[in-house]
């Protein structure tokens, strides 16, 4: 194939790339799940129309990526496992291209800026919501809610930054499973993986955490009071006091 070829819109997508699409398929129209069995080699190279090496090579990578484990049988016993949830393998990808790409401290704090932000203000949206209907907030926002709580405690009692910081990740990351959206948390996880030694970095600069918790109390009230302005606004100085050379005229 020539390289005029693959960048045509209507060239022949690799077969890693139609595994995957149907692997997407399958879990929108059926509901796939962890345990759950792909259909074996021949089959998929036939509902895809490639050759069972490059079915067989896409699947090497999907095992790699922890997506599948191989399952040697015949019959209804072929085929690889689902074994872990596309999320997770999502976080990973993103952390590799992360730590692989020459990315600035300030793309990453304005994606972060962006991410959180919509994350809190939605989540006291929600919040807001449930309270005017007189109703209860969904389970899930409930739990993620109790989880940043519990993350604020937990970071009062840690004993030096390392430890901190492994709160502070479940703080943050449970504020982004308050909004509902579960590609924003595979996002942040990603970046708050690939972020970890800064995160210690900045914590050991400052040196006083009160304010850091300061902010993270705002934020967690700010959504059980449905505020979602005051939310978006105590995100935005929290990492400002975090990461204060990373701002706009560093």
């Amino acid at each position: 194939m020539t390289t005029d070829e693959r960048r045509r819109p209507d060239a022949r997508p690799r077969a890693f790339e139609e595994v995957l699409a149907r692997i997407e398929e399958r879990i929108g129209a059926d509901g796939l799940t962890v345990g759950d069995r792909l259909p074996g080699e021949r089959q998929l190279a036939e509902q895809l129309g490639v050759g069972r090496s490059s079915v067989r090579e896409a699947l090497r990578v999907l095992e790699t990526l922890g997506v599948v484990a191989s399952q040697a049988g015949r019959g209804p016993d072929a085929g690889a496992v689902l074994t872990s949830r596309p999320g997770n393998a999502l976080t990973d990808l993103l952390r590799l291209h992360l730590g692989l790409a020459t990315l600035s401290m300030r793309e990453v704090i304005d994606t972060r800026l962006m991410i959180e932000q919509w994350a809190a203000a939605r989540a006291a949206t929600a919040t807001a919501a449930a309270n005017a209907a007189a109703e209860a907030r969904t389970a899930e926002a409930e739990t993620a809610t109790a989880r940043m709580a519990e993350a604020v405690a937990a970071m009062d009692a840690a004993r030096d930054p390392a430890e901190f910081v492994e709160h502070d990740i479940a703080f943050h990351l449970a504020l982004a499973e308050a909004a509902g959206n579960r590609l924003i948390v595979a996002v942040m996880r990603a970046l708050r993986d690939a972020l970890r030694r800064y995160a210690v970095d900045a914590v050991v600069r400052l040196g006083d955490t009160g304010g850091l918790q300061d902010d993270h109390r705002r934020i967690h009230r700010a959504i059980e009071d449905g505020d979602a302005g005051a939310a978006a606004a105590a995100v935005a100085e929290h990492l400002a006091r975090a990461y204060p050379d990373s701002g706009p005229d560093s």
